[in-house]
């Protein structure tokens, strides 16, 4: 399976499903991992956006250490899912810089417009994740790493 073969479903699965879970490194728990569960659009690069609130446990963690993952699974699998297709990111998270905040407002409210209100509140900021690596498990057996290069 070549490069292209391997990133299809990894990017299929991010089209497809809205919500992950994002881990940040716990700064009041000294080091432990804390999940959260948080939506998210998809920019064309691959690169998750992620729009958050400057008050949220999740979002000082990750000012304070930028690494993150973000699990995401397949919804059509809840009732077994490990039997589903899912895959973790490890990600460097940034804010979305000035020159490309209003593309990135775009394509975050074509996935939920609601979150108009949210983005018109001070507080709310949002975040591009830069995939560094990523664990693809597309079922029994079907398994591998890509580099974020690869997705």
């Amino acid at each position: 399976m070549n490069q292209t073969e391997r990133s299809q479903p990894v990017r299929a699965l991010l089209a497809r499903e809205t919500h992950g879970v994002l881990s940040t490194l716990s700064r009041k728990a000294q080091g432990w991992p804390f999940g959260s569960l948080t939506p998210f659009a998809v920019t064309e690069q691959g690169e998750p956006l992620l729009l958050l609130s400057q008050l949220a446990e999740h979002t000082q963690n990750l000012l304070a250490d930028p690494r993150v993952s973000l699990l995401i699974q397949d919804s059509d699998a809840l009732a077994d899912p490990q039997a589903g297709a899912r895959v973790t990111l490890l990600c460097t998270a940034m804010l979305v810089g000035d020159h490309e905040v209003e593309t990135a407002r775009q394509i975050y409210l074509q996935r939920f417009p609601d979150a108009v209100s949210l983005l018109q509140l001070g507080d709310f900021r949002l975040f591009k994740l830069r995939v560094e690596r990523v664990r693809y498990i597309g079922g029994f057996g079907e398994m591998y790493w890509l580099s974020g290069a690869e997705l």
